[in-house]
């Protein structure tokens, strides 16, 4: 046998040159059952039978055949299942020619295995003994690593469908296909305490992402609570989905990534959901792999199950999903009645919470008294050791840094910005600062940048979070009290329920990471939106916007608390962010920009921006807590505008002369041989945009756009206003505001979100669009998506790549200026 070269692996000696390979084992059903394991090696591929299943005990020998290696990829059926896969490395340790050693990292097949030649075709498969994945007298479930059906549960399938259908219709279900784009989540009001209730059922509440999953069109697809979809991040689950033996099926679950014990953890998925490269998904389908759990059944063929009582849905879903409950899609169990049993239980295994949902309710879309979430954080007491400088509006400090107690010092734990009473920063930091320290009086995996002031530990505080994260930090903490009966050195560090080693650090996806936080937190209240939803939609649209957002300074507007709380501009990048987030510096031209004092402000200055070339920068400043985003008309290091900018802004008037204003706008160019674009503003009004291909200076764009707001001025002057102040002089009219344009001045991204009730977005219009129906209000974190996906090519692109004859155009403007 000609063995290859290869890296090394597990410690051992190997050659470089070659990369690890996919394998996967399928099990076929017949007349002669048997298992096929596939190594994927480019250069050497290999293929193997087996009567019977790899076995994980070192003293099993298992019979393999050595046999051509298919050269077409697998798709499960009936009669086969993709019983493993994973990756391959070969290891090159002093073996001869019918030996090779191999460690894979499958779902159920790991560590080190060795095939030995026998003679001809004959092999022996051997488990190794010399790693932790030997299990004696072990075996694995016969069970598809996609859809989680045994080959026996596939072949019922056909039977099981016919029965869910013929019970779906005596139950009286209507006959109306559900469509899981068009799907809204039923959701939890939140309650404090515990209950139990023969009328209800309590689920585990999964600390996951949300998600309307289905089989529809032949395909697998998953969509987020907010509704824009999410397949593109789980293509392992849309597989498992797509490979579920029925015609078209909608569920409700929680997508989840579980540890080596079995339990869902956050940071983990955190991980798994910034992946947007597909090597990176492929390895994280294997490393990092994603489960469904799913505790609905919405519609299934043409049938809407959504009336029936849950306790049937919830039957009906049993029928329908692999009975293993090991695989990647697995159906949800519920314990009746007693539910402060159960919520007992999860506190003390350190679990996110229960759900407890009334037997008899129906599948209603919003937020329901039927459906109540309990959750089940944990409090400690820590020792305050330091706080950060306050932001924007605050006074006193932005959060309070905590620490535990170990045997030789104090160890860093993270900090708390929420729960203090506004009446109480100013007095804390004054007392705080009387035992201000040169350093951090802890270890640990410590805040960067120098805007932290440490502290001696004299202070204890109370906090309530949800769990330790894997590089020893809180996750979510909130300040409920100060404990001044309690000594710092009383201040250990908590119980972890998970067992975990909390000093172990997290594995790094890769360089560039972002980790976000407060993902669970109301951004906007009346509507639902969360946090994580605001990272979810600039992730998912970042295609969209980065385009407008490379190369060019951005201005932030913070949120850290939602729109319903206090908000404040920041254009200064601080020392401390990542090395690989752009920053550029340019000359303001006075005023406050988000840190320090606004008389200290007055003065021109340097001052640098963020800029964001890639999603990871994106991101990141989303992560801050940003909401809108704004953008000059010039890219950074140059002062020539791409765009021109009519600023359509009504205050009270009517939406109508607003359209009509925008109409007359397009009119006019067209006219003088401007192309232009027109975008929704995301909140009143419009943009009509008009490139410039950086012939202009940002000044002479200003200059551009006033004499465009006059000549519309002219021809409207009923409805439309060039007064800029006082706003009583405008009379009711829409606003023709050209001064957006020129030095320092922004405007709202397209695809922005903005932040005002209804989380509207700037969208980008056809001209086609723009007519007495059109209502901004349309585009919204849910919507913008699936419109974006439906549109296929951004309407305004072109603002950013044409450069029109500018004199011309000024001089048949100027004729009709005389």
């Amino acid at each position: 046998m000609r063995m290859p070269n290869f890296p090394s692996f597990s410690g051992r000696t190997a050659s470089a040159g070659v990369a690890p390979a996919p394998f996967r084992v399928e099990q076929a059903a017949g007349a002669r059952p048997h298992y096929r394991i596939v190594l994927g090696f480019a250069t050497d591929p290999r293929a193997f039978i087996l009567q019977k299943q790899p076995s994980p005990d070192p003293k099993d020998k298992r019979l393999a055949i050595s046999v051509p290696a298919p050269d077409r990829p697998f798709e499960e059926s009936a009669s086969a299942i993709l019983w493993d896969r994973g990756i391959c490395t070969p290891v090159q340790h002093e073996y001869g020619p019918g030996k090779l050693l191999v460690e894979l990292k499958g779902v159920k097949l790991r560590g080190l295995w060795t095939f030995i030649r026998t003679g001809g075709k004959e092999w022996l498969l051997i488990k190794e003994t010399a790693d932790s994945h030997v299990r004696r007298g072990g075996s694995f479930a016969d069970d598809s690593v996609v859809s989680g059906f045994t080959l026996e549960e596939l072949g019922a399938a056909a039977g099981r469908a016919d029965e869910v259908c013929e019970e779906l219709q005596r139950a009286g279900a209507p006959r109306v296909p559900v469509r899981a784009a068009e799907a809204q989540p039923m959701l939890a009001e939140y309650r404090p305490r515990a209950f139990s209730d023969p009328a209800w059922v309590f689920e585990l509440k999964y600390d996951g992402f949300r998600a309307i999953a289905a089989r529809e069109g032949g395909r697998g697809c998953l969509h987020y609570r907010r509704g824009s979809e999410s397949s593109l991040s789980y293509p392992d689950l849309c597989a498992s989905l797509r490979a579920l033996p029925y015609r078209h099926a909608v569920m409700d679950g929680e997508i989840v990534v579980l540890d080596e014990r079995g339990r869902p953890n956050f940071q983990r998925l955190q991980k798994r959901a910034l992946l947007t490269a597909p090597r990176d998904l492929s390895r994280a389908a294997v490393e990092l792999p994603a489960t469904l759990f799913l505790f609905d059944l919405l519609g299934f063929d043409d049938f809407d199950a959504r009336p029936l009582p849950l306790e049937m849905r919830k039957r009906l879903l049993r029928r329908l999903l692999p009975a293993g409950g090991t695989g990647p899609l697995r159906f949800v169990e519920h314990i009746e009645e007693r539910g402060e049993e159960m919520f007992r239980s999860v506190r003390e295994l350190g679990l996110e919470g229960v759900v407890a949902k009334r037997r008899d309710s129906p599948y209603r879309a919003g937020r329901q008294r039927d459906w109540i979430k309990l959750r089940a954080d944990r409090t400690a007491e820590f020792a305050a050791v330091g706080f950060t400088p306050a932001e924007g509006s605050r006074t006193g400090f932005g959060a309070l840094h905590l620490a535990y107690r170990e045997e030789d010092g104090f160890v860093y734990a993270g900090r708390a910005g929420s729960g203090f009473a506004e009446a109480e920063l100013d007095s804390l930091r004054k007392e705080l600062e009387r035992d201000r320290v040169p350093r951090p009086v802890c270890k640990g995996p410590l805040p960067a940048g120098r805007r932290h002031v440490w502290v001696k530990p004299r202070r204890v505080v109370e906090v309530r979070y949800k769990e330790i994260t894997e590089d020893g930090l809180l996750r979510a903490p909130v300040f409920l009290r100060f404990r001044d009966d309690r000594s710092p050195e009383d201040c250990v560090r908590p119980d972890d329920p998970s067992g975990r080693d909390l000093a172990e650090p997290p594995p790094v996806v890769s360089g560039r990471k972002v980790v976000a936080s407060n993902l669970e937190k109301l951004f906007w209240p009346d509507d639902g939106f969360t946090k994580g939803d605001l990272l979810a939609y600039y992730r998912d649209i970042a295609p969209w916007i980065l385009p407008y957002l490379r190369d060019r300074p951005v201005v932030l507007t913070r949120f850290p608390d939602g729109i319903a709380g206090k908000s404040f501009f920041q254009k200064d990048a601080p020392g401390h962010v990542p090395d690989w987030i752009r920053t550029h510096r340019m000359r303001t031209l006075g005023g406050w920009h988000g840190y320090g004092s606004k008389e200290a402000a007055a003065e021109p200055r340097d001052i640098d921006h963020f800029v964001c070339d890639d999603v990871e920068s994106l991101l990141y400043v989303v992560n801050l807590g940003t909401i809108p985003l704004h953008i000059y008309a010039a890219r950074a290091g140059t002062d020539r505008a791409d765009w021109c900018i009519i600023d359509l802004d009504p205050k009270e008037a009517p939406f109508e002369w607003v359209v009509r204003l925008a109409r007359a706008t397009h009119e006019l160019c067209d006219e003088i041989g401007l192309p232009n674009f027109c975008k929704t503003s995301g909140q009143k009004g419009l943009h009509v945009l008009v490139p410039l291909g950086g012939q202009f200076t940002e000044e002479q764009a200003r200059d551009l756009g006033v004499l465009l707001a006059h000549a519309i001025e002219r021809r409207h002057p009923d409805i439309s206003t060039t007064v800029r102040a006082p706003l009583s002089a405008r009379r009711g009219k829409v606003y023709l505001d050209a001064l957006q344009n020129g030095p320092g001045k922004t405007i709202a991204a397209p695809f922005s979100a903005r932040p005002v009730p209804g989380a509207t977005v700037s969208m980008p219009l056809k001209w086609t669009e723009v007519n007495g129906k059109l209502d901004p209000k349309n585009y919204t974190l849910k919507t913008a998506p699936a419109r974006l996906k439906r549109l296929g090519k951004d309407p305004m692109a072109e603002v950013l790549e044409l450069s029109p004859d500018l004199e011309a155009a000024l001089e048949a403007l100027s004729e009709r200026l005389r």
